[in-house]
């Protein structure tokens, strides 16, 4: 299958948002919920909102996204608020697709600077392996941020 990617949100995207980050089995029902929320203001208020998007679909399927926006008050800083792909199309190289393009386009808009963060629980050890292996340099650990026992991790990447 052929991958096509595009930044414009369209209201389909809801639904796809929410069952590709059910697909995962990471995420608790307050997450998938903030997924589709970002979306949902996103599409409302269009480009008044700071929330960016970039999908990846195949005939209108989508397959996987990013959601990421300029950190306010920085200069070119930018965080990855969400990179997902449904889980049929997991270890196939479109999240790393979809991170490298998301990080393009983050070059174009002037940024210098991209965060991600994530929990530090076994279960994200891909993860951790994943923006590892795609450049990002672990830059933070907050000790039982998200509960007892589940730190948070901040990884970033500079763009030279």
């Amino acid at each position: 299958m052929k991958i096509i990617y595009r930044e414009q949100i369209k209201s389909s995207d809801l639904t796809a948002i929410t069952r590709i980050v059910k697909s995962s089995t990471f995420f608790s029902a307050e997450e998938i919920d903030l997924a589709h929320e970002l979306a949902a203001e996103k599409l409302a208020d269009g480009d008044a909102c700071s929330y960016r998007f970039l999908f990846g679909e195949d005939e209108d399927f989508v397959w996987g996204y990013t959601c990421f926006g300029l950190i306010p008050a920085t200069d070119g800083s930018y965080d990855l608020y969400w990179i997902a792909v449904d889980n049929q199309w997991r270890a196939r190289g479109l999240g790393r697709q979809l991170l490298q393009k998301t990080e393009d386009i983050i070059r174009d808009l002037g940024g210098k600077h991209i965060y991600a963060e994530t929990s530090s629980r076994e279960q994200y050890l891909t993860t951790h392996n994943f923006y590892e292996g795609c450049g990002y340099m672990r830059e933070a650990f907050l000790n039982d941020f998200y509960a007892a026992g589940d730190s948070k991790i901040i990884y970033s990447k500079v763009f030279i």
